[in-house]
């Protein structure tokens, strides 16, 4: 199906199971422990040996000797592999860096070596064992001094330099001016689940049980690593316990299971330790940023600029931290620039909300800087500075844009009226009490999606689409979609998810996934709502489908009639006409309102309440959007007050790579957490006319965290983690 004009009246729109906050269908299997992740297969194949991962210990440089006798004579060690004896190994579509090093050493903790054992205690010990020689080269590991060296990106999504009007003259000319550089530290996806995978090979054919994100990408990519046809390999990832951007690519571990299975001679599993995880493989890289704001006395903005530095190995993408400066406010003058300093750090890559996370952790504390100088309400100021065209191309509306609802509903709601201007005059008790507000923006991105249907004669619907379920709620909202296309009950359907045998889908990432994928399985539905009507001779264009029934021309016939004589099946996909989306901007909107207290004698922050209110489309099943949305708020408070990967800038590692030295919050750390999805559907972007939320959450909120600090204590930090010691010297006396 081509999505080429915009949707009008469908099944959809009877919203009798679309739109229902539903319990997941998959609940009961992750709460009693049935959902078969990827380490924990115990129903295929026979029993398997397990590989332990061995990390370079240098960050740049060759290997130049290997001894691995010791460990081979180590208990239980089955095999070893190294690059030496792995074959050739090509470089992935999605891969910075090698997935096995050696000789050449690309990055620290490269994987260099698997050892493959019984056990997994075997395997470790047996690693420990061999010995490395290694002849370090000098790296660079540190953003701020390779800042003047950085390049014009190769491989940035979007333009390295953007510029509208003039606004080197505009900037100038402003009454009232903003000159500002902010930075964010380099962070760790931190999922729960590790990354892991299982191999097994039948003659010349691969099977792999992983965690990840993409599984057509993943079939792709570890066909094209290990040379062979697409067709000889099998992806099978149904659960997956978090992934956040990280596992939307082949990690060294599902290379090197299907490498260590072959040698071992069965099946091998693989985890990456959690060292690994934060060093092997990627991660969100620091940003500096650098933003300037021009406006007249009456707060209209005439000049935004926005410059952006970040790191990464060679080859390697930029942090595209000004993508939502070009979109979010009007301004006749802009221009956005982005710089890539080449690191020899672990490689860099997606991370939830990749671009507009960090982005908006600075943008949005100059617009709130921006509005002080001004004696505005920063809330008012944006608004001021709201636009329903792209400021870049006027002639180009958005296709559906409620920034201000979003900034009016939320006001209210939080009881923004209360904040006083004046930094540091709310006090309840030894804490200072401030407010703080910010934007969140995120494009709405969509990728052609299949799927594949089944009708049986008993009624039922079953759906298989390679889609993947990352903790979002992917079975539920496409058992809903199915279900109300085919006018059956939720438990009526069934779903089969996350196989590479089954049609592609637009998988999990981006937040294209829940739009896309539904629109898939809307597309598949039209098909097979179209046989069934043929088979039981109703009229296609007018068939009702309800209540398990198929109703038309004064007759109703039971749906599983239609497949009395054999089970109808049925594939389609849905294709995005580009021209067509593209005719409009969109975007999805949000805005973030915190409340937080700061200890008066320590500077301790904590947050006291939080509320976002997005705009993002038909809202498929406000129960686990609404999951999305506050998961993403507890991942936007980690990024301002806690969450750094510290960097050795002298050996080019992350220092603390585990979730001991990593801090990611708690729940002590988290008040109640409110959402409002505002009523609105855009017939643009899909037949489901949807949108996104997975990373429109955590948009903004790091900046709205900031500057309620900046509003109780009269701190202003711009460079996060806003931690106490950036504080304390700058709280007002105590009284």
């Amino acid at each position: 199906m081509k999505f080429d004009t915009p949707a009008t009246t469908n099944p959809i729109d009877q919203l009798k199971v679309v739109g229902k906050p539903l319990d997941r269908v998959d609940g009961p299997l992750k709460v009693t422990g049935r959902a078969p992740y990827a380490y924990e297969r115990h129903d295929v194949g026979a029993k398997p040996a397990v590989g332990y991962v061995l990390g370079a210990g240098i960050a740049k440089g060759r290997i130049q000797a290997m001894d691995l006798a010791a460990a081979k004579r180590a208990p239980g060690v089955l095999a070893i592999v190294t690059a030496e004896n792995a074959g050739k190994l090509e470089l992935g579509k999605f891969n910075t860096a090698k997935l096995l090093g050696g000789p050449d050493i690309d990055h620290y903790h490269q994987a260099i070596a698997v050892v493959v054992a019984e056990t997994f205690e075997q395997a470790r010990a047996a690693a420990g064992l061999i010995k490395v020689e290694y002849a370090p080269t000098q790296g660079a590991f540190d953003l701020a001094s390779a800042r003047d060296g950085a390049v014009v990106p190769k491989n940035a999504n979007a333009p390295a330099d953007t510029a509208v009007g003039d606004f080197g003259r505009a900037f100038a000319a402003a009454a009232v001016k903003l000159d500002e550089s902010y930075t964010t530290p380099d962070h760790s996806h931190a999922m729960m689940e590790p990354h892991a995978s299982m191999a097994a090979w039948e003659g010349d054919s691969l099977t792999v049980w992983t965690s990840n994100q993409m599984i057509a990408w993943a079939a792709g990519d570890i066909a094209k690593t290990l040379g062979m046809p697409n067709g000889k390999v099998r992806v099978i990832s149904p659960y997956i316990g978090g992934g956040f951007g990280s596992k939307l690519f082949v990690r060294a571990d599902a290379v090197i299971a299907a490498l260590a299975a072959k040698a071992a001679g069965r099946p091998v599993k693989v985890a990456l330790p959690r060292p690994l995880i934060a060093n092997n493989t990627t991660h969100r890289p620091a940003t500096i940023q650098r933003v300037r704001l021009g406006a007249g006395s009456d707060g209209k903005i005439t000049a935004i600029g926005h410059e952006t530095w970040s790191g990464n190995l060679p080859d390697g993408s930029p942090e595209e931290a000004v993508a939502q400066t070009r979109l979010l406010y009007a301004g006749a003058n802009r221009m956005t620039a982005t710089r890539l300093a080449l690191l020899d750090l672990p490689e860099g890559n997606a991370m939830r909300a990749p671009g507009e996370a960090p982005g908006l952790m600075a943008l949005e504390i100059a617009m709130d800087e921006m509005a002080e100088k001004l004696g505005m309400d920063p809330i008012e100021f944006r608004i001021l500075n709201d636009t329903q065209v792209d400021p870049e191309d006027p002639k180009r509306p958005f296709s559906l844009r409620q920034l201000t609802e979003c900034y009016r509903t939320g006001a209210e709601k939080f009881g923004w009226s209360a904040r006083r201007a004046r930094t540091g005059q709310v006090r309840d008790g030894r804490w200072l009490v401030g407010m703080g507000a910010a934007s969140a923006f995120r494009n709405n991105l969509t990728m052609a999606s299949g799927a594949r249907v089944r009708l049986g004669s008993d009624g039922v619907v079953t759906v298989e689409t390679d889609m993947t379920d990352i903790g979002t709620g992917s079975y539920t909202i496409i058992a809903q979609t199915a279900a109300e296309m085919m006018g059956v009950p939720l438990e009526k359907v069934v779903v089969r998810l996350g196989d590479s045998s089954f049609p592609a889908s637009s998988g999990s990432g981006g937040q294209w996934g829940a739009n896309s994928s539904t629109a898939g399985v809307y597309a598949a539905c039209v098909k097979l709502r179209e046989a069934v009507a043929g088979q039981l001779g109703f009229d296609a264009a007018t068939a009702e489908f309800a209540d398990g029934e198929v109703r038309g021309g004064g007759k109703s016939v039971p749906l599983g009639d239609a497949a009395k004589a054999r089970e109808i099946m049925v594939e389609d996909k849905i294709e995005f006409d580009k021209e067509m989306t593209n005719s409009k901007q969109q975007s999805t909107f949000g805005a973030h309102f915190v409340e937080v207290g700061v200890d008066v004698a320590t500077a301790e922050v904590r947050i006291r309440r939080m509320l976002a209110v997005c705009s993002a489309g038909r809202i498929l099943n406000p129960k686990s959007a609404r999951s999305q949305v506050i998961g993403a708020m507890v991942m936007g408070a980690g990024a301002a007050l806690m969450e750094e990967l510290a960097v050795d800038k002298t050996r080019g590692f992350f220092v603390n790579h585990d979730l001991a030295g990593y801090e990611v919050p708690v729940h002590a750390d988290i008040p109640h957490q409110d959402v409002i999805f505002l009523d609105d559907t855009d017939p643009m972007s899909s037949p489901m006319k949807a949108k996104g939320v997975g990373e429109l959450g955590i948009c903004g909120v790091a900046a709205a965290i900031a500057n309620a600090i900046y509003n109780a204590s009269g701190a202003r930090v711009r460079d996060y983690p806003v931690t106490l010691d950036k504080i304390l010297d700058r709280l007002p006396e105590m009284g």
